[in-house]
């Protein structure tokens, strides 16, 4: 059941990273759940790092998001440097 839960939360995660952040990503519905999951476990370690490490909740799903971003910025940043000027 916890991998259900990780996969679906791992969806809507991916999901809104990639509405705050719109753009040219990669798609798809497999790399979206990557994204939410890596986002999750992203967000969960700087939760802990700043003393909100509970891991549940709302607080819990913000960091979540705010890792999903993280990622995704971080992967604009090496598709845009390994791109020849």
């Amino acid at each position: 059941m916890g991998l259900i839960v990780s996969v679906v939360m791992g969806l809507i995660v991916g999901v809104i990273a990639k509405t705050l952040m719109p753009g040219r990503d990669p798609g798809g519905l497999i790399v979206t759940i990557l994204i939410g999951v890596g986002g999750g476990l992203l967000g969960g370690f700087i939760a802990r790092q700043v003393g909100h490490g509970d891991g549940a909740g709302l607080g819990s799903f913000v960091f979540s998001v705010i890792g999903a971003v993280i990622l995704l910025a971080g992967w604009r940043f090496l598709r845009n440097a390994s791109r020849p000027q």
